[in-house]
């Protein structure tokens, strides 16, 4: 076979993978225009008016931006409350998290008794639903006279599984030679863990820390469940009642909407590659 055709043999091969991408990479905008086309619309009809987001012909640009549907949300929808409640459960989430990453640490460093059993029990919770635990774990609490406050609200979600599991597989990779030679320096367990796990963990940490302000700030069935009074709802609850009790005024609702979807999008946006890759790494590991 001659040089030329090998030569043509490729260029064309060269030619059918590229015309090949183009074709995928159009069908993948197309997709994804399609995708945020109604996150978009969301957002601009939160500041347009009533009467403009019922327009038909629909608009996607307001012809006039106003606040006052974010206004209405605060002043009148309790709205400043269902923040407060969700940022707190936001706060007790991130203490969770330090609690997860002392039991990772100890899973993956320390020997004791049954240690892999008790951890295969603890990775066997996660095959349980958390539907199927909401029950037993309301009456506990029912029991204990904590149902309808704040603390039944954040502390089943204190610790979890999963997250423990993150922490262990990443923390098992730090050199027990490193923890000795600090030990030998005289420092205290808990000093060892606070100075030189921790900074060591810094990207699980950081991919845990965003998982975990995802998951408090969207936290929704719990606090419905175990709250009566409204003064505990959170913002997904309050998005809830928004829908009921405002079903007619599209406007407000996408407002609430907005304020509800736009932190997580923001906090994906630039923090999705963190997230990849310490899965990857915790995968790997």
């Amino acid at each position: 076979m001659s040089s030329n055709t090998i030569l043509k043999k490729h260029t064309k091969r060269s030619s059918t993978g590229a015309t090949f991408t183009w074709i995928v990479g159009i069908i993948l905008l197309v997709g994804g225009i399609l995708v945020m086309l109604p996150f978009v619309w969301m957002i601009f009809s939160a500041f347009k008016t009533e009467s403009e987001v019922m327009q038909i012909p629909p608009t996607l640009f307001p012809k006039t931006f106003t606040f006052g549907n974010f206004s209405n949300l605060f002043e009148n929808m309790n709205f400043a409350v269902y923040l407060r409640n969700t940022m707190t459960v936001v706060l007790f989430s991130f203490l969770g998290l330090f609690l997860n990453a002392m039991a990772g640490f100890g899973f993956a460093k320390y020997k004791f008794k049954a240690k892999d059993k008790l951890f295969y029990l603890v990775l066997a919770t996660m095959m349980i639903p958390g539907q199927v635990t909401m029950i037993p774990v309301y009456l506990l609490l029912n029991y204990m006279h904590l149902t309808n406050t704040m603390i039944g609200i954040v502390l089943p979600g204190l610790v979890g599984a999963f997250g423990i599991f993150l922490f262990r597989q990443f923390m098992s990779t730090i050199p027990d030679e490193l923890l000795e030679a600090t030990r030998l320096d005289g420092a205290s367990e808990w000093r060892t863990f606070l100075q030189i796990v921790i900074p060591i963990s810094k990207p699980i940490l950081a991919v845990q820390a965003i998982l975990t302000f995802i998951a408090g700030w969207n936290s929704f069935l719990w606090p419905l469940i175990i709250a009566n009074d409204e003064k505990l709802y959170t913002l997904s609850v309050g998005l809830s009642l928004l829908k009921g009790q405002y079903a007619g005024n599209y406007a407000l609702q996408m407002a609430g909407s907005a304020f509800m979807v736009v932190p997580i999008i923001i906090i994906f946006v630039f923090f999705q590659k963190h997230i990849i890759e310490n899965y990857s790494i915790s995968g790997m590991k």
